[in-house]
């Protein structure tokens, strides 16, 4: 199963989304999940964004390698479930024909499906609340996902 987070350019919440589901899953055992992220308006290759990177190593990952890629109908497809961090991505990723696999990260578990909050030119609290917050958020789905596999 492949998991697709998306935002706006890919250099702040989707990035660390996807280093968290890393993390989540090499900790939890879970075999078979894989993940990525994109964004809505990425430009392509940017690093991801200082507030993502320090946050990042403040939690014992690295995404010093990471490079935003806009979204398309390409990683559209070869995702199993996406996870819009706001409204417009998910309406996004739905155009570009992830209708029935696209979701808000917040209501996939059957939360209140609102906006994960955007770090972008906050300063480091912002961005550890915005970490936190992912955190929570990732862990359902996992739970989730980990619930509906056999065995």
């Amino acid at each position: 199963m492949h998991l697709l987070f998306v935002c706006t350019g890919n250099t702040c919440r989707s990035p660390l989304a996807e280093t968290i589901a890393r993390r989540m899953i090499a900790d939890r055992h879970l075999a078979g999940i894989t993940v990525s992220s994109a964004g809505t308006s990425a430009w392509p290759d940017s690093s991801a964004s200082d507030g993502a990177l320090l946050v990042s190593l403040e939690h014992g990952t690295d995404i010093t390698g990471h490079r935003a890629r806009p979204l398309s109908p390409d990683i559209v497809a070869s995702a199993d479930v996406i996870l819009a961090m706001g409204p417009h991505h998910l309406e996004r990723a739905e155009a570009m024909g992830g209708a029935g696999r696209a979701f808000l990260l917040t209501a996939f578990t059957g939360g209140e499906g609102r906006a994960v909050s955007d770090p972008f030119g906050g300063d480091l609290d912002v961005y550890r609340d915005t970490y936190r917050e992912l955190e929570q958020e990732i862990a359902s789905v996992l739970e989730k996902l980990a619930g509906q596999r056999p065995g």
